[in-house]
């Protein structure tokens, strides 16, 4: 029977009736059961329509052949938004809820041919000259950190206080940001992920970005900024900005995420605890099972096509559904035959994630040095009053509590006992300004002393 022939009954409290036949990939009731979503979305073939906040359409590619053969095809499918025709034709407005991750900016995540060959080679030959050594040494000093600034209190929300500032303050220390810059970067980037007053967020992390260009100009640092300068694309000061924008924004929230889903994984299977922690095993399972990002990627046909069972037109939004091609029949046998990273939670094509490697290397390093610091570690609440932030795009919990034994943290030779932890709002504050008191600030200040 075709796929179209059936009758599939909706997931509980899916309100598709009322969104045109579309399904609704927002709201509690997805963010709480995404996969009864996706097996409901598998009816209607390789893709489905779907609506990503109310009046924003697109099509979601839930099969990972389909979605393979799309990330891969860049002749047919583009990746410049400025092809997207609801936007173009106002049906969809700047300010709408999902527009700050759709709409165009010049960076080479929205370009095509030579723009993006050109743009993405700068990036991934910056990146490349990372030293994981350094790498390591960064992340362990910032876990330590962070940690040290709830460990005596015996509990904490393992994302509010760890897994949402650690990749931030990673990224903070390798594209070379001094204090007021960095707290800035670091109020930007939240607000514009959590959605708290988004406008004035992008406008600082841009803002912040652009002083830590024209200060790389004049003082350039072993940092990636200056590598990203240096590279021979010859980046103009407007691409480096958006280049160094989206690398920071791109990579801390699905690394805040991954670290996030890994830990809610180590802290609800035992099996893990069992078999001497696994952190590679519980990675690779999360990244199969409950990537960061869920559904993202989004392309548009160059010309009026049939692809995956769906009439579209150019200009169409689609998008990949990884954790559906992920959790699909068709990888069920690769998985089972061993094949680990056969995923497409990097992504797959001349876009995939260029940093995986980096972000896989500080997700296991901040899991390892928090379970060596805190070896109790244990979830503070029932798992299934654990609540996941609602949103089409990225799978990620509104918190993580925990409890351990307390543990009064280490002096630093010299130091003095430190304040306690600032709150996000007193952080938000003083990030606001650049002053002297933000959480960068607050870091920098502890490593020196």
């Amino acid at each position: 029977m075709d796929a179209h022939d059936t009758a599939p009954v909706p997931p509980p409290g899916c309100p598709a009736h009322g969104s045109g036949g579309r399904v609704p990939l927002y709201g509690p009731e997805f963010a709480a059961a995404p996969q009864e979503y996706y097996e409901y979305l598998r009816h209607y073939g390789p893709a489905a329509p779907v609506e990503l906040a109310p009046g924003v359409e697109a099509t979601l590619v839930t099969d990972y052949a389909a979605a393979l053969q799309m990330l891969q095809d860049s002749g047919a499918f583009r990746k410049d938004a400025r092809r997207w025709r609801a936007f173009n034709e106002g049906k969809v407005g700047p300010d709408s809820p999902v527009a700050p991750l759709l709409a165009y900016r010049p960076n080479c995540m929205f370009a095509d041919g030579a723009d993006h060959l050109r743009l993405r080679q700068a990036v991934t030959d910056s990146m490349a000259r990372v030293d994981t050594r350094r790498l390591s040494r960064s992340t362990e000093q910032i876990s330590g950190y962070l940690i040290s600034q709830f460990s005596a209190r015996g509990s904490a929300d393992l994302l509010g206080d760890y897994a949402k500032q650690l990749p931030l303050f990673v990224f903070n220390e390798l594209f070379g940001c001094p204090a007021g810059i960095g707290d800035r970067v670091l109020f930007g980037i939240s607000g514009m992920f959590d959605g708290i007053n988004a406008d004035k967020a992008t406008e600082v992390l841009f803002q912040a970005v652009g002083e830590l260009v024209a200060l790389k100009r004049t003082r350039p640092g072993d940092d990636v900024t200056s590598w990203l300068m240096q590279h021979q694309a010859g980046l103009s000061d407007e691409e480096m900005v958006h280049q160094l924008a989206l690398l920071l924004g791109a990579g801390a929230e699905p690394l805040r995420n991954l670290i996030g889903n890994t830990l809610h994984r180590l802290l609800t299977h035992d099996r893990y605890a069992r078999e001497g922690g696994l952190i590679d095993e519980a990675l690779d399972d999360t990244l199969w099972e409950n990537p960061p990002m869920s559904n993202y990627a989004p392309h548009y046909p160059a010309a009026d096509m049939e692809f995956a069972g769906q009439q579209l037109q150019a200009g169409d939004l689609v998008l990949v559904s990884f954790a559906a091609a992920n959790t699909g029949p068709a990888l069920k046998a690769s998985r089972q035959a061993g094949s680990n990273r056969a995923h497409l939670a990097w992504s797959a094509g001349p876009h995939a994630c260029p940093s995986k490697e980096p972000a896989r290397q500080i997700t296991v390093t901040a899991i390892e040095n928090l379970l060596n610091e805190l070896p109790d570690l244990e979830l503070a609440v029932p798992e299934d009053s654990l609540t996941w932030r609602p949103g089409p795009f990225n799978r990620a919990l509104a918190t993580l509590p925990a409890r351990f034994t307390p543990v009064q943290p280490a002096r630093r030779p010299g130091a003095q006992p430190g304040p306690a932890a600032t709150s996000q709002a007193e952080a938000a504050g003083t990030a606001r300004t650049g002053e002297r008191g933000g959480l960068w600030s607050q870091f920098l200040n502890w490593l020196t002393r």
